[in-house]
């Protein structure tokens, strides 16, 4: 410890014959300094000027070197000890997440993008109903036989099945109903043509089941009146 506090007194007598040399002044010195405080070696100049005044913020050690007639004591320069630490992590860290920022904002656009595009075919598709004429044929002749059925229960029977033929035509009317909605198109009432199909094909299902009542109907009118 005592040659150590000896060696830094007689160093520091000299000091005030280099003290101009010693101060950082140059360009490159500055250069140093940024480059170490950026992404360069850590690095600074004059040495001995930051080891006595800017120990700790550049964490400067002192050690003996062995060089023939040129050993003596160093200066070198570790991040470690330095109180500061060199920004360059945290530039790349907030770079990374803007990039990241970035990143999700894209993808977030193109989801976007993608689901508007979507909305759009399916708006195109609710406009034009495709699938009501696979089906128009098949409704007509079933809407025949039940509207010709219940016409024959009501004359057969002379009126007397009326509260049954009254019930068979409310639930027809139903279906109409179902149907016109389905085969409507525009904002707010148009559907998919492939929700459409499944629609028209559970509509056509219970129109199948009052025919078939109707026909039942008709075999009670032909053979009680």
């Amino acid at each position: 410890m005592q040659v150590r506090q000896i060696i830094i007194g007689i160093m520091l007598i000299g000091l005030p014959l280099a003290g101009y040399a010693q101060r950082p002044s140059r360009d490159n010195e500055k250069a140093k300094q940024w480059q170490s405080m950026e992404n360069g070696p850590w690095d600074f100049a004059p040495d001995w000027y930051y080891y006595f005044l800017h120990n700790k913020y550049s964490g400067a050690e002192m050690y003996w070197k062995w060089a023939g007639f040129k050993s003596g004591f160093r200066v070198r320069f570790k991040e470690p000890k330095s109180s500061v630490k060199r920004i360059m992590p945290v530039r790349v860290t907030s770079e990374e997440t803007q990039r990241q920022k970035v990143k999700k904002v894209e993808e977030e656009r193109t989801h976007i993008e993608e689901l508007y595009k979507e909305e759009l075919l399916r708006e195109a598709d609710r406009n034009v109903d495709l699938t009501y004429a696979s089906y128009k044929d098949e409704f007509n002749r079933m809407q025949g036989c039940i509207t010709d059925g219940l016409l024959y229960c009501m004359k057969k029977s002379d009126g007397k099945l009326k509260h049954q033929v009254d019930e068979l035509s409310r639930q027809n009317e139903i279906l109409c109903a179902d149907i016109a909605y389905i085969h409507k198109t525009g904002v707010g009432y148009g559907l998919e043509n492939a929700k459409r199909q499944q629609a028209y094909e559970e509509v056509k299902a219970k129109m199948e089941e009052l025919v078939d009542r109707t026909a039942r109907l008709c075999a009670v009118a032909a053979t009680h009146y």
